[in-house]
């Protein structure tokens, strides 16, 4: 039975509480892959060809034996060295990733004990990819204004590069393997915030970017590991990464725009009052035609891929990262992140500073 509600003491209201990125820290892996060897390897592919087209001249890649939850780690290190937290400081660890340590258990709770956080620390993993970490950010904001967290330690960390085939050029020349570490808390009464957010999900474009084995849909084998030569020139396996690149840019310039302006349309700003796009950096050729698609000057898409590639889902905060370096990023600024990616998936928010 339904208990009748006369008389019946008055729940105490919650009040959200707003959030905000407090701090950032990334990591890289030692060994460079620059466009002298890939042009050595791709002989009808020059460095500055490469360059010209992608606007990468290099990209890190991790050590064989060394995970994305290696790369996280050590990010997460870089940022407790900054002491703007401490690790018992932690009440929730978010970990997104495509390449975790193992099927079970989740690589957040290891990373939770070999960063030796409090065992009332909450950690998962999210497996998502470039639009990722605008995903972890809404995890974060939420759990900040539900009042379960006040600090979430947001990890974000790929190695793609443990997918990619050395004879894939398609790929091999964009991606490169790094981690972030997002500190989210409660925002400072000076009104800084995160969100609102929109987000969106079109899953019938699963297979424009995709390692079809190695899960339980299809198992890998000696058979799915033979490699053979599509009609462009790439060496790929079906244990490999596999990009549709025109499937995907045709997808970044329908979605990313139109959730653009769904975000506006919340906010009630207009293109005009926001400082920066920051875009998940995946090449120059991408970017270049969002900002003449959103109609904005070049300068409020700012990059930053030249020197690590496309880091899937830490892509966004490597920029931010140094926007905050550079004092590009200032105090009363209005940002728009936008994720866009394998999925196919797409997620965006305002970041008020």
């Amino acid at each position: 039975m339904i208990p009748d509600p006369i008389g019946a003491p008055e729940m105490p209201r919650r009040h959200s509480v707003a959030a905000e990125i407090r701090a950032i820290a990334t990591y890289l892996p030692a060994r460079i892959l620059d466009n002298d060897a890939l042009a050595a390897a791709f002989p009808d592919r020059p460095a500055e060809k490469i360059f010209d087209k992608l606007g990468i001249r290099e990209r890190r890649i991790a050590a064989p034996g060394e995970t994305a939850a290696d790369l996280a780690y050590g990010a997460a290190c870089r940022l407790f060295d900054s002491g703007v937290v401490a690790r018992d400081e932690i009440d929730f660890l978010i970990l997104c990733t495509q390449a975790p340590d193992y099927i079970l258990p989740t690589s957040a709770c290891l990373l939770q004990s070999r960063l030796g956080l409090s065992t009332a620390t909450g950690a998962f993993d999210i497996n998502l990819g470039c639009s990722g970490f605008v995903y972890g950010l809404s995890i974060a904001t939420g759990l900040i204004a539900s009042g379960a967290a006040r600090n979430v330690l947001l990890l974000t960390a790929d190695t793609y590069s443990k997918f990619i085939n050395d004879g894939d050029r398609s790929v091999r020349t964009l991606f490169g393997d790094g981690a972030a570490a997002t500190l989210v808390g409660p925002a400072a009464p000076r009104g800084a915030a995160i969100g609102p957010f929109v987000f969106g999900t079109d899953g019938r474009g699963a297979n424009s970017l995709i390692v079809p084995t190695g899960g339980a849909r299809r198992a890998r084998s000696p058979e799915t590991a033979l490699a053979a030569q599509d009609a462009a020139g790439n060496t790929r396996a079906a244990d490999d990464l596999y990009m549709n690149g025109a499937g995907v840019m045709s997808f970044s310039l329908k979605v990313v725009p139109a959730a653009i302006t769904e975000l506006l349309d919340k906010t009630g700003l207009t293109r005009d009052d926001i400082d920066f796009f920051v875009l998940h950096q995946a090449n120059k050729f991408m970017l270049d035609a969002l900002a003449k698609a959103l109609r904005v000057p070049a300068e409020k898409v700012p990059r930053f891929y030249e020197a690590v590639g496309n880091t899937v889902s830490s892509s966004i905060p490597f920029l931010l990262e140094d926007m905050l370096a550079t004092g590009r990023i200032r105090p009363g600024m209005r940002l728009v992140l936008v994720g866009f990616g394998v999925g196919l998936s797409w997620s965006a928010t305002l970041v008020q500073c």
